[in-house]
C-alpha cells in the first residue's frame, strides 16, 4: 500500500499545524510556505481536515487554524481518512470488484483492514510533529 501525494501532503500539514500548538493561531498560508506546499493544495487540506474535526478555523482578529483536539489525539489513520476515506486494501472494500461473486478473500479483507488501521492509530501527531519515530529515533 501507498499513501497517495494528498494523504501524504495532509500529514505534512497537520505535522506543521501541531508544531503550533499552543501558539499563535496560523494560517494556510503560513502552513504552505512552513511545509513547501502550494497554497492552493493547503487550503483544500485544510477545507477537508476542518471537515473531519481535525482543524478548526478561527475568525476575526487573531484568527487562523489550530488543531480541533491535542496533536497527542488525533492519530495518523484520522488524518488519512479525513483525505481519502476509509483505511480499505482491497477494491472489494469499496464494492469495485468485478469477480467478488467467487472470491475467496473477501472475507478477510476486513481484517486485514482492521489492522492497517489499528497500526495507524497508534501512531499519534504528536509523534509526527516532534519527528521520533516510535523507537526514539529522529526520523
Amino acid at each position: 500500500m501507498r499513501l497517495s501525494n494528498f494523504a501524504d501532503y495532509a500529514v505534512v500539514t497537520m505535522s506543521a499545524a501541531a508544531r503550533h500548538c499552543g501558539t499563535a493561531r496560523v494560517s494556510a498560508a503560513d502552513l504552505a510556505a512552513e511545509t513547501g506546499l502550494p497554497v492552493p493544495t493547503v487550503q483544500k487540506l485544510v477545507s477537508k481536515l476542518s471537515a473531519a474535526g481535525l482543524l478548526r478555523s478561527v475568525r476575526g482578529a487573531g484568527g487562523g487554524l489550530q488543531l480541533a483536539r491535542p496533536p497527542a489525539s488525533i492519530t495518523l489513520a484520522d488524518i488519512v481518512e479525513a483525505v481519502e476515506g476509509p483505511i480499505a486494501m482491497a477494491a472489494c472494500a469499496h464494492g469495485a470488484c468485478g469477480v467478488d461473486h467467487d472470491c475467496q478473500m473477501r472475507p478477510h479483507w476486513p481484517l486485514v483492514d482492521q489492522a492497517l488501521r489499528g497500526a495507524l492509530a497508534g501512531i499519534p501527531l504528536s509523534q509526527l510533529a516532534a519527528g521520533q519515530l516510535a523507537s526514539g529515533v529522529p526520523a
